[in-house]
Formats: structure tokens, C-alpha cells, sequence
């Protein structure tokens, strides 16, 4: 199996966000910047790379994702806050 990424998009600073998993996160998040891959992201501005993590099994992302899903936003937003507390769009970092 290969590795997998789960990250939070953001529009803005406590804006609208958008959770997802991937293989290649410097790839999926710009298809988000470009407006490519997900109807949701293009519709409402949602491309910030604000928040990210790394599972060494892409099984281990898929299981985080869903768990994540389910939280309340005010426990993103806490989750956001605490890794980048500046709402800084952290795709540069990427490369």
C-alpha cells in the first residue's frame, strides 16, 4: 500500500472548509486552486491548503478521514488553529 494524506481547505479564516484524502496532496490541492475535481471547492472559493496530515498506509487516511468528517466544526476549527494557527495557505510548503 502507499501512503495517504488527509487536509482541510478553507476559503478563508473561519470560512467555509472542505476535508478530503489523497495520494498525492501537492497534485490534488492544485486541481482544488484550479477549479478542477471537485464541484464543491470551485462553487464556494474553498482553496486554502490550511491544514494536512500524513499516514504512512493510505487505509490509515481513508479511516481518519471518515472519523474527521463526523467532528463538529468548531473541533476542525480547533485543529486548523493548533498546527497553523496564522491560517497561512500552506500549499507553497508543499514544494
Amino acid at each position: 500500500m502507499r501512503q495517504g494524506y488527509v487536509y482541510i481547505m478553507a476559503s478563508k479564516r473561519n470560512g467555509t472548509l472542505y476535508l478530503g484524502m489523497t495520494s498525492n496532496l501537492a497534485e490534488r490541492v492544485t486541481q482544488h486552486k484550479h477549479g478542477v475535481g471537485s464541484e464543491f471547492t470551485r462553487k464556494y472559493g474553498v482553496t486554502m491548503l490550511v491544514w494536512y496530515e500524513e499516514h504512512a498506509w493510505i487505509a490509515d487516511a481513508i479511516q481518519r478521514e471518515t472519523s474527521l468528517k463526523r467532528w463538529p466544526r468548531k473541533w476542525k476549527l480547533e485543529l486548523i488553529e493548533k498546527m497553523n494557527p496564522d491560517w497561512r495557505d500552506l500549499h507553497p510548503d508543499l514544494f
